[in-house]
């Protein structure tokens, strides 16, 4: 049985495995949905960046509560992502190291990377749900669609969303 790569190894292939997403080439290893019934670019792979592993799991897992939202203090209950069934799964990467320029000054920030699968229908509605509750000002959210991949892993991403989006 080959060796597991250390878990660094794997996150340095996946800027490699994102581009053949986003180009729609087929990685080594996948297999194409041709003739599987599925339509190319109807699931996303969404990305989310966070302060910390606790604000990530919260988003994706547990029930959300912002408070102090307006300047009368409410409090809101925000069910998360997947129990609203807005992604099928989450992955919660730790430790990147995010740089970027902020309000005039270069930044540079520990964070964690929530990879977030979904029909890419659904991307207005979880973009929409991630900045009610994230605790950024400007929340990153962005999306990739999906061109090629395993047949039933989604068939199952809009299995688990699809009452959402009918």
């Amino acid at each position: 049985m080959p060796a597991l790569l250390p878990v660094a190894s794997r996150l340095q292939l996946l800027p490699r495995a994102l581009l053949s997403m986003a180009s729609g080439s087929s990685p080594s290893q996948s297999s194409p949905a041709s003739g599987s019934g599925y339509i190319p670019g109807s699931v996303s792979a969404a990305f989310v960046t966070c302060p910390n592993e606790t604000v990530a799991k919260e988003i994706a897992s547990a029930k959300v509560q912002v408070m102090g939202c307006s300047e009368w203090g409410c409090l809101f209950t925000f069910r998360a992502v997947v129990e609203k069934r807005l992604a099928a799964c989450v992955n919660v990467i730790p430790q990147i190291t995010s740089i970027y320029e902020w309000k005039g000054k270069i930044e540079e920030d520990s964070e964690v990377l929530m990879m977030i699968k979904t029909q890419s229908s659904l991307v207005p509605a979880l973009t929409d749900f991630v900045r009610s509750v994230h605790p950024y000002e400007v929340a990153e959210v962005i999306a990739l669609p999906v061109e090629q991949g395993n047949f039933p892993y989604l068939h199952w991403v809009h299995q688990v969303t699809k009452s959402v989006s009918d």
